[in-house]
């Protein structure tokens, strides 16, 4: 067939084709060849239009001399194979009247005259190469830029659509939407923009490239542009936390103990952090030390605050910050900026206590489980705030701790020890039993207790709520679990625990129903 082509295309060469070929391809940026492809399916759909669409037309360009050959294809098909489209295919016996050694499975090809370009077909061959280049361009644009995820760019504003900055970036175009911009920031055509690229995604319109400059990574690559101790890796940004146009926090860290992680990155004066600050609009940036230990972060995280006392709570990944009372305003910032900032960089809820609400609710909480106790154990207030001093919180623990931990109180001997144990141990029993009286009023399910954290108190609360079975418990999603019974179960995740321990015979009876299928088919 080689060899065919070869006679065919000994045509006038054209090598003005290929000198515009060599042109677009070199305007646009893609391979020449594919430029000669997009001319090819061009004249191949003039072919067609003039020979016929139903019509095998298939138009070929000379690489090396330009010139032009057209030929119509048939297939040769075996004798007695059946012939689905009579124009493009041939049986065997009819292929070797043209060609005496004709196989199935080859064309028999036939040379066309060349096409005389009429105005309809030449703007017609132009729309198909303007389509086949621009679609190589967007094949060339999203292979070059869908790895340059994370990179900053630089690029010129082309033109602003309902808001959103089209960006040219010299061989592609990216897209700054409104809500990426800095606020109260304004671009006018041909302005100069540096910006980050957030995403590239492929779409029916091309690929389209996604830019921002509020995303904190933008803020991180300009420190590592300007602090050479960034880019050369003595010095990592941990986190980055940001109001953009307004205030942020950075977190950095030193892999040379020698070297403070704070002062490269503002630099002589302030210079490279104001170099920063300019290109972000006057954002204010405070630079803190990261730490592994959580407190001390989040007390630097809060600067410039200062910080008396930090409670952590793991469990919740929760953490309380006892702040002086003249310093309450300060580290909540303006709007709960520095404490919602501080919390970003850090990754904890943070939640703000001056000294004298942090000390009103331990007293609160002191009352409150000293009359717990009172009431469980039958004591008087004096041994209850013994048991409170000592860090008891629950009657649980006063039933199941070993003896010498009570005795280890002071004024306790083992005998007050164990009486306290008999007596919380009692409390429980009782309250059980209560509890399950109720559970069984309510009509909850037996089997309800079997399941992993569920507890007498939030069957009942489950049972007041209309859920009494493994499968009403099932149908819950965690949040409306939490929502029902937050007191009872500790967070999201423990919801879901319980949850999914709920829905565990609904897999099991599948399984059964799949495995007794299987033996039915074997059988």
């Amino acid at each position: 067939m080689s060899e065919t082509m070869t006679e065919l295309s000994a045509v006038n060469a054209r090598p003005e084709l290929l000198q515009v070929a060599e042109t677009v391809a070199r305007d646009k940026g893609i391979e020449r060849d594919e430029v000669l492809e997009a001319m090819e399916q061009a004249i191949q759909k003039a072919g067609r239009s003039k020979y016929g669409h139903e019509h095998d037309i298939r138009a070929r360009i000379d690489r090396s001399s330009g010139s032009i050959s057209l030929a119509r294809y048939l297939e040769v098909m075996a004798d007695g194979a059946e012939i689905e489209n009579e124009v493009t295919q041939l049986q065997l016996a009819l292929a070797r009247k043209k060609k005496a050694d004709a196989e199935p499975g080859e064309f028999i090809v036939d040379e066309l005259p060349p096409i005389d370009f009429g105005r309809i077909a030449a703007q017609t061959a132009k729309q198909v190469i303007v389509q086949k280049v621009r679609e190589a361009e967007r094949t060339r644009q999203y292979a070059e830029y869908k790895d340059r995820m994370g990179e900053v760019v630089n690029g010129l504003v082309k033109r602003i659509e309902y808001g959103n900055v089209i960006v040219d970036l010299g061989r592609a175009e990216g897209m700054l939407r409104r809500d990426e911009c800095i606020p109260r920031e304004h671009f006018n055509n041909g302005d100069r923009v540096r910006a980050y690229i957030v995403d590239v995604r492929e779409e029916t319109r091309g690929p389209q490239i996604f830019l921002s400059r509020t995303h904190p990574e933008f803020m991180a690559k300009l420190f590592s542009q300007e602090v050479p101790e960034i880019y050369d890796g003595i010095i990592e940004i941990k986190a980055v936390a940001r109001d953009p146009g307004s205030r942020a926090k950075m977190a950095v860290l030193s892999h040379d103990s020698s070297l403070d992680p704070v002062g490269p990155c503002i630099g002589m004066r302030g210079s490279r952090v104001q170099a920063v600050v300019g290109e972000l609009q006057g954002e204010k940036i405070d630079i803190i030390q990261w730490s592994d230990d959580p407190a001390m972060f989040i007390v630097n995280a809060l600067a410039p605050a200062e910080v008396a006392k930090v409670v952590l709570d793991e469990e919740r990944n929760k953490i309380e910050v006892v702040v002086p009372d003249d310093q309450l305003s300060l580290a909540i910032g303006r709007r709960g900026q520095n404490v919602r900032l501080g919390s970003q960089l850090s990754g904890w809820d943070i939640d703000i206590l001056t000294e004298a609400e942090e000390s009103e609710r331990r007293t609160q909480e002191f009352v409150a489980r000293s009359q717990m106790f009172v009431e469980a154990l039958d004591v008087d207030e004096v041994i209850a705030h013994l048991l409170v001093t000592e860090g008891f919180s629950m009657v649980e623990e006063v039933a199941f701790v070993p003896v010498d931990d009570l005795v280890e109180i002071e004024g306790f001997d083992e005998d007050v020890a164990e009486e306290l144990r008999q007596r919380a141990r009692a409390h429980l029993a009782t309250r059980d039993e209560k509890l399950d009286a109720r559970r069984k009023e309510l009509g909850v399910a037996d089997d309800m207790a079997t399941l992993q954290g569920m507890t007498g108190q939030l069957m009942v609360i489950l049972g007041e709520n209309q859920i009494k079975t493994r499968d009403d418990l099932g149908d819950l999603a965690g949040d409306e679990l939490l929502e029902i019974a937050s007191a009872e179960v500790d967070g999201m995740e423990k919801a879901n625990e319980i949850i999914m321990a709920a829905r565990a015979h609904w897999f099991a009876e599948e399984d059964a129903a799949t495995e007794a299928a299987t033996e039915t088919d074997g059988e």
